[in-house]
């Protein structure tokens, strides 16, 4: 039918893969696997992950840029029907498939996963809140990136399969949705909700737009270590049409990072804060109105393994 939307995974249980080779025909998008795992391996932290996540970010260039595809063409992830949920990713660095009956064998070995410092449900509270702020990264990292963002039913609200990466087989609570959850974990999908309407404001743009706007830091503006050894990414992205320039900061990083800030086009312009994955509810994302102004105006020191977001305004 005419508008039908047409999504190849694009590749096969053999290991063949087309991902950006599938023959699209100026129809099919793919689900951008490679998206998946270089944003779980940049998150828990690897080394040299750095210049890949920037290309992901920018649309997949290396993927679908000689081929005239569009941005929509590539379907960015972090999770989806299979593997684990957003919260088991940040939950489990095993796969936890023994009631599936065939003997843990099933399901993918290699996750990219980061258990926070212990495998499965624990009441040590510094762990939850890592746990919260890397699913926060998850999300801010793959709303903020071009291309089509998809996001697995209940990730908004952290539903678990409690480490069952393959629950096709489950038709009971391993595999169902548990709503009650939404409740428990409000300041979770208020973050989502939010970062879903950044997304629109600012960072719908075209492929064109983007790679034009953004310049690339690190620690330093203009200085962005693409070896990948700091574990650290920032960029620019300049206003237009009346819009702010917008300043982000990814440190996936264990320990703290202070970022010099790059200017802003106005001296009587000043970043403010938008978003910062370490701060609690309801600092952790706030209306563009509401943003922070920096003090110093000059630099932020970015907790470990978090996600910034400031905004230039007066």
């Amino acid at each position: 039918m005419a508008g039908t939307k047409l999504l190849a995974e694009a590749w096969d249980a053999a290991g063949l893969s087309q991902l950006g080779k599938f023959p699209a025909w100026g129809r099919w998008a793919e689900l951008n696997g490679l998206f998946r795992d270089d944003l779980r391996r940049f998150v828990r932290s690897e080394p040299n992950t750095t210049a890949s996540i920037a290309k992901r970010i920018c649309g997949s260039l290396d993927l679908y840029g000689e081929s005239a595809r569009h941005l929509y063409h590539s379907i960015n992830f972090v999770t989806c029907h299979d593997g684990f949920t957003l919260n088991d990713l940040v939950s489990y660095e095993q796969k936890h498939n023994w009631a599936n009956g065939e003997h843990n064998r099933d399901g993918w070995n290699d996750n990219f996963s980061y258990n926070c410092g212990h495998e499965g449900p624990t009441e040590d509270p510094n762990i939850a809140l890592l746990r919260q702020r890397q699913i926060r990264n998850f999300l801010t990292m793959l709303l903020v990136s071009q291309g089509v963002p998809l996001i697995l039913q209940g990730d908004e609200f952290a539903r678990t399969q409690h480490g069952n990466n393959n629950a096709y087989c489950q038709d009971n609570e391993t595999s169902w949705v548990d709503w009650s959850l939404a409740e428990k974990n409000a300041g979770l999908l208020r973050f989502t909700r939010m970062m879903i309407a950044l997304r629109k404001k600012y960072f719908a743009l075209t492929r064109e737009q983007f790679v034009n706007r953004v310049t690339w830091h690190g620690t330093k503006p203009g200085e962005p270590d693409w070896t990948g050894q700091k574990r650290i990414l920032a960029f620019q992205l300049q206003g237009a049409q009346g819009q702010p320039d917008l300043c982000l900061l990814f440190n996936a990083h264990w320990e703290w990072q202070r970022f010099a800030l790059p200017p802003h086009g106005g001296h009587q312009w000043r970043w403010r804060r938008l978003v910062d994955t370490n701060l609690p509810v309801p600092d952790d994302i706030v209306e563009v109105k509401d943003a922070v102004p920096l003090c110093p105006a000059d630099s932020y020191v970015a907790a470990p393994r978090s996600a910034v977001i400031l905004v230039a305004g007066p």
